[in-house]
């Protein structure tokens, strides 16, 4: 997909990944649709803020009235805080499955006619190393992107008939607010040079999308897709940390 002359609507760009999407998206020469529960707190000079909340239907698809010329969706916005499933908080777990999978099922049920109607364009969803390699402390996050995974699988076949190109970001250890704090409350201590800068993860992924790639991996993600093979295997945080 060629980015310059694109129009993208980017969930979640209040902060980090999304906040980087939308910044690059912009550099490249596309437009950019930026959006949050919260739109006062997006700062992307340039951008054209939208209020969206991926798990209210309303809400989704008042954003896909107004922005009717998007050809490239990324699905960035999701619940992380889901702790464990068998011990965590019930509502807190449906929360991570509400945004990861059905909020990111109803932005491209909402979008696939948009789509359509602007030559097919593509989608990207952003999804996680724990899709294939659970961690312990946030199981519900690690199931919420496993069932993510397997929507994106679902709709790229769905949509293939429409000329839209579906993909998966599947990254490891990023340099966000979230895992940060997740290692902290985890006494974890990250070696320097472990985390990957979003900027560095958003230029890697815009690049696999405009190269035509279906699946778009860091190394740690190219790591977890690769225990596929074998037995089920936990992500060792402490031990990636270190490394």
């Amino acid at each position: 997909m060629e980015l310059h002359g694109a129009t993208a609507l980017v969930t979640g760009t209040n902060r980090g990944i999304g906040h980087h999407f939308a910044v690059e998206l912009l550099r490249r020469g596309a437009k950019v649709y930026a959006t949050a529960r919260r739109p006062e707190l997006v700062d992307v000079p340039g951008a054209e803020v939208l209020r969206l909340d991926i798990t209210d239907q309303e809400s989704v698809e008042a954003a896909a009235a107004v922005a009717t010329d998007v050809d490239l969706l990324i699905n960035n916005a999701a619940f992380t805080a889901g702790g464990n499933l068998v011990t965590g908080d019930l509502d807190a777990i449906r929360l991570t499955m509400d945004s990861n999978y059905y909020g990111t099922l109803a932005m491209i049920r909402a979008f696939a006619p948009v789509l359509a109607r602007n030559g097919g364009g593509a989608i990207l969803n952003v999804l996680s190393a724990v899709a294939w390699t659970t961690v312990d402390g946030n199981t519900a996050y690690a199931a919420a992107k496993s069932a993510q995974w397997g929507l994106t699988n679902g709709v790229r076949v769905e949509l293939a008939g429409q000329g839209t190109h579906v993909a998966a970001l599947v990254p490891g250890l990023i340099a966000t607010e979230t895992l940060r704090d997740f290692a902290a409350n985890a006494g974890v201590e990250f070696r320097e040079g472990t985390l990957l800068d979003p900027a560095d993860l958003v230029r890697l992924a815009l690049d696999g999308l405009e190269a035509g790639e279906i699946e778009i991996l860091d190394r740690i993600g190219a790591d977890a897709k690769a225990t596929l093979t074998g037995p089920p295997r936990a992500f060792n945080l402490e031990a990636a940390a270190a490394a």
